[in-house]
């Protein structure tokens, strides 16, 4: 097996199939895992220029963050990479007690021979826009500062509260900061900037797409000297791999057999993807139900069951409009259960999974070793070959959905076809 020359581990399960789809537009071959591979997984999958790793360190405390890091920096020290990027949300949505970016730094740095990391601020593909070290996202039609966004504002767990990522990762514990505002690179000291930084961090501001392509230019000769980490969004990806091919974004899905989705996102955008499903029976279930009742899990997968079976889609949403949900782990977890427990009785061959923690926790409890590119279907949500040693979910077309991603009709375009929806 060739020596792969960029590796990447996703802190969520979206994120790191958005990094997979990035990297595999660009032409370049690129594989998934679900955790550092063993030796029979990898000579399946065959030479490779970037490798991934897929986990779940937005939704861990410091110390379980460091305990997952671990052995996917020793993996990826040993297999060789070049760049080791750190795959964080493009609104870097994390905080001293979950998800902290300073603690995977910290646990990551040791694995990579450069003392300095930089930090990419801004995916402008993605329409998120960091401009003298403050992050602005598109959201409910229009452009908010970090802090006023409408849902980064108010996440459950990790609420943004201020939109300069470098005074935010200061307060994560990442003392030793500077930045590069995007002006530097248009007057062209970019390259002295750059050379005066021997250690520590440095954010970039990216307004635009030249702006990625200077960043990502710093980058790819850096790394070719010696190995170095890399925080950011799919945006270190694109500025990596510069050339792109677009050619393969998917409108219309030919696969035989019902769908299951499964939608634990609290996102205003998930809860308007949800209403507009108009192919799918849907059934509802409190959070709250879920976790405590067996009842009402035996019913959901009892009704689950038998819609699947009369290859009907089906949509299950623990989301409504007017709940706020504060069980966490708890709740995807059990989400999981009932994802799998419906697999069991009916497998499907096309699974759908909308909310980053939900995804990371279901597609992780599933049996599967590893995700290949099948294509994107809308900017941001990557479509997914499953690999597994389970035959009935070896090959499965998985879409993963952040909550602030895709299209409004994004449910139907996977499904492929429009029927009248039914309530449960």
């Amino acid at each position: 097996m060739s020596t792969p020359i960029y590796g990447w581990y996703g802190d969520d399960f979206t994120g790191a199939t958005d990094t997979l789809a990035t990297i595999a537009r660009r032409g370049r071959r690129a594989f998934l895992f679900l955790a550092p591979p063993e030796n029979r997984h990898l000579e399946a999958v065959g030479d490779l220029d970037a490798i991934g790793i897929a986990g779940a360190a937005r939704a861990m405390n410091p110390q379980e963050m460091a305990a997952e890091l671990e052995p996917v920096g020793r993996f990826f020290r040993d297999a060789g990479v070049s760049l080791l990027h750190y795959k964080c949300c493009s609104t870097f949505d994390s905080a001293p007690h979950v998800g902290n970016i300073a603690t995977a730094i910290e646990t990551l740095r040791p694995f990579v021979d450069q003392a300095l990391v930089p930090i990419v601020g801004g995916q402008p593909s993605l329409r998120r826009y960091c401009a003298f070290s403050n992050l602005f996202a598109s959201g409910n039609g229009g452009m908010h500062r970090l802090d006023r966004h409408p849902t980064m504002s108010r996440h459950p767990s990790t609420p943004m509260g201020d939109a300069d990522l470098a005074r935010h990762l200061r307060r994560l514990g990442l003392d030793d900061i500077a930045c590069i505002d995007w002006t530097s690179i248009d007057n062209g000291s970019l390259d002295r900037e750059w050379s005066r930084l021997q250690r520590g961090a440095v954010l970039f501001d990216a307004l635009t797409e030249t702006h990625i392509a200077e960043i990502g230019r710093l980058i790819r000769i850096a790394a070719a000297k010696s190995s170095m980490l890399t925080i950011g969004a799919s945006s270190v990806a694109e500025a990596f791999f510069p050339s792109v091919d677009a050619a393969d974004a998917v409108s219309q899905i030919d696969s035989a057999g019902p769908v299951l989705a499964f939608a634990g996102s609290l996102s205003p955008l998930t809860r308007t993807q949800i209403e507009a499903a108009q192919s799918f029976h849907l059934i509802p279930i409190q959070a709250g139900e879920l976790i405590s009742s067996p009842t009402a899990f035996e019913r959901v997968v009892a009704q689950a069951v038998a819609k699947l079976r009369q290859a009907q889609n089906v949509l299950i949403s623990t989301a409504p409009a007017d709940e706020i949900s504060a069980s966490g782990r708890h709740l995807a977890e059990r989400s999981a259960e009932l994802v799998d427990a419906i697999l069991k009785i009916a497998p499907v061959g096309r699974l759908a999974i909308a909310g980053g923690d939900t995804s990371s926790v279901i597609t992780n409890s599933l049996g599967l070793w590893g995700l290949g590119y099948a294509g994107r279907i809308s900017d941001g949500v990557a479509l997914c070959r499953t690999r597994s040693d389970n035959p009935s979910r070896d090959g499965m077309l998985l879409m993963l959905k952040g909550g602030q991603m895709g299209d409004v009709d994004l449910f139907d375009r996977f499904a492929g076809f429009q029927t009248v929806r039914e309530y449960a």
